[in-house]
């Protein structure tokens, strides 16, 4: 993958909100069991957004992290990608809401939608443009309130879905540093799989739309799950061999933070340990396109990774899509 230039994460941030919805509440909620869960995904525990609280406002924070860590503010951002499946609104984008809330006053904006793979697919996009001398600071950010798409009295979804946000500033870092590859994909026809089908053109909101429940996640749980075991070991091993790296090279895996099966999945055909990993699903379950980002800016809290480190991001999500990338820390 031939840039032009090195580009590199300059700072990260991440924000959940304070509510914490645990599987003992759920227990009281639906028929299901902390031990079930667990056994089934992993998770824990998950963060709930207020009633006030909407993705711009998760994202205010995350982003305000990723400055302050980056050493930049605001008037040095030069675009804004906001990765979200639960925007504020319809339009304007989050990413514009979030441009007034930082008072990114030169930033240009817009949201991307990839589900799940949004914040991989918002990588490329960003760094793509900083590398093609269109931009010299992009401030990326994966925000979701899945709370709010969320059928609570459906065991099989409510399980798995949290709020937060995550968020890095990108722009050039030393040769040998950055990005080395991207792999994006798409299965259209496996749409049907997971979705939340009412509200946009096809079917408007509507009192029959809300009643047959059209504006919750939609998830045949099974099919996604077969799918994701398949792609997310592919995906990282493409994306390492567009690289012109091996398996053997990976110093940390950040994937998306679905179910801790998939995950051990993708560490079975990377032959990594799990200590070469990045988990924090337990904390806050699936939180889409937050969870990779939430968990890359853990790791930089926590020390996990050293300069010169590789790092492989891989995520899937509905649509269907993947995305992998290589990053040299």
């Amino acid at each position: 993958m031939n840039l032009g230039m090195s580009v590199g994460v300059l700072g990260t941030g991440k924000y959940v909100p304070e509510k914490v919805l645990t599987n003992f509440d759920l227990e009281k909620m639906v028929d299901t069991s902390n031990d079930w869960i667990i056994t089934r995904t992993g998770i824990r525990e998950r963060r709930i957004s207020s009633p006030e609280e909407a993705s711009s406002d998760l994202a205010y924070h995350a982003s305000v992290e990723a400055l302050k860590n980056a050493g930049l503010t605001a008037d040095d951002i030069d675009l804004i990608i906001v990765a979200t499946i639960t925007p504020d609104m319809a339009f304007p984008s989050t990413a514009c809401v979030l441009q007034e809330k930082l008072g990114a006053k030169r930033a240009a904006a817009f949201d991307l939608s990839a589900a799940c793979s949004g914040f991989i697919y918002s990588l490329a996009n960003a760094v793509s443009m900083i590398a093609a001398g269109l931009y010299k600071h992009v401030l990326v950010v994966g925000a979701e309130c899945l709370s709010k798409i969320t059928d609570y009295t459906d065991r099989n979804t409510c399980i798995l879905f949290g709020d937060g946000a995550g968020a890095v500033v990108l722009g050039q870092v030393p040769d040998g540093r950055g990005f080395r590859s991207f792999v994006l994909g798409a299965d259209g026809s496996g749409g049907e799989l997971l979705n939340l089908a009412g509200g946009g053109s096809r079917c408007p909101a509507s009192p029959e739309s809300i009643a047959e429940k059209k504006h919750y996640i939609y998830m045949a749980g099974k099919e996604v799950f077969k799918f994701a075991v398949r792609i997310m070991g592919s995906a990282a091993l493409e994306a390492l061999d567009k690289a012109g790296l091996t398996k053997d090279d990976v110093d940390l895996l950040v994937p998306h933070q679905a179910n801790i099966r998939i995950i051990h999945s993708a560490l079975e055909k990377l032959n990594l340990p799990e200590d070469k990993c990045m988990i924090n699903l337990d904390k806050y379950g699936n939180a889409s396109a937050a969870s990779i980002p939430i968990a890359l800016a853990e790791a930089a809290e926590e020390g996990r990774m050293q300069e010169g480190d590789c790092l492989v991001l891989v995520g899937f999500g509905g649509g269907l899509t993947w995305g992998a990338s290589v990053l040299i820390w």
